[in-house]
């Protein structure tokens, strides 16, 4: 398969575009900072801009003169910054704070059959009873699965573990390996069971970075390795001339949507050069919908399990969201990433 082709000044300057447009942002404590903050985390880890960990640190400590705020499975998502700051000073606020997401997880959040996080979120109005959504496989189990392996806790690790697993049986489609976005354990069904371009991106993307933080020698990792492998053997022929991919996975005639897109290309950044033809493509697709000011376009706006696939094309793209920043500078990372360890 050919190399990759691209300017990595230009990368280089893309995603200090986008950091920096992402800090023109408003965030809560609540999942839209916490994975534009894990962008930015990745972008220091690629580039080593010790700038941007500055400007994660500043508002951490900004948020945290006002205590943590009561906490939600996907609010832990802030808790990938935390782990990124605390590696890169040493201060232990940070790592002390992160086990406080994670005690929260392992004690208190809210579960269902056989452990299964119910999916949460900041706010009294939408409660959610034993429905189990693939965002989860980010906000939290990924997140547990790395303060495992940060701190050599098996309990942390082993419930990470058991969200993604849970999360397959539950939400992996066993004819077309993708990801159904939602999943109702009362009425036993998938609700409007679309496959959900974002939805797969979560999926995709963490189950790819886990490879770093599970053995090799643990039954758990074959177990993702297939099922990701699967999924992005489908992913990839529905990838479309541009590059991207639908919000609705299997309807050619839904938008191109740019957060999934960065995400499922991630992902298929860890297979190495077997899918680099797809990756090419999404490098342009990708850049064409970053502006000058950094504001990633063409990013669908928040999105429960709708009721239908109407549902999910109705979903505005007009606005800059705080979880397409956050996707493109995951993909952007990991493509130089990928640059090193070709020369490697």
């Amino acid at each position: 398969m050919p190399p990759l082709q691209f300017d990595e000044q230009l990368i280089l300057d893309v995603i200090d575009r986008v950091v920096h447009r992402t800090f023109r942002m408003d965030f809560n404590w609540d999942w839209p900072g916490g994975v534009a903050f894990y962008g930015v985390a990745e972008a220091y880890e690629a580039t080593k801009n010790p700038h941007y960990i500055e400007l994660l640190k500043g508002w951490i400590d900004e948020k945290l003169e006002d205590g943590l705020p009561k906490l939600s499975v996907n609010g832990v998502s802030i808790g990938h910054a935390l782990i990124s700051v605390y590696k890169a000073t040493g201060e232990q606020v940070y790592l002390d704070v992160a086990i406080q997401l994670a005690d929260y997880l392992k004690n208190d959040a809210e579960r269902f059959a056989e452990g299964i996080f119910q999916h949460t979120v900041n706010s009294e109005t939408y409660n959610f009873p034993q429905q189990a959504w693939v965002d989860t496989m980010m906000m939290a189990g990924y997140f547990l699965i790395r303060m495992g392996n940060l701190l050599g806790r098996s309990d942390y690790l082993e419930d990470g573990l058991r969200q993604y697993h849970g999360h397959e049986e539950l939400l992996q489609d066993p004819d077309t390996n993708l990801y159904y976005h939602g999943w109702d354990h009362i009425q036993q069904s998938h609700m409007s069971a679309i496959f959900w371009a974002r939805g797969n991106a979560w999926a995709a993307l963490t189950m790819a970075k886990s490879f770093d933080e599970v053995p090799v020698t643990h039954p758990s990792f074959m177990i993702i390795e297939g099922s990701m492998r699967d999924q992005l053997s489908s992913l990839v022929r529905l990838q479309s001339d541009n590059g991207m991919w639908h919000t609705v996975l299997t309807d050619p005639a839904s938008y191109e949507e740019t957060s999934g897109s960065c995400g499922i290309a991630t992902a298929l950044l860890s297979r190495g050069t077997l899918y680099n033809k797809y990756i090419q493509r999404s490098i342009d697709g990708i850049l064409k919908q970053i502006k000058e000011d950094g504001s990633v376009m063409g990013v669908s706006a928040g999105t429960a399990v709708m009721d239908d696939a109407d549902g999910y094309k109705g979903v505005s793209c007009k606005r800059v969201q705080g979880w397409g920043q956050g996707l493109a500078l995951a993909f952007l990372a990991e493509l130089l990433r990928s640059r090193t360890r070709q020369f490697s």
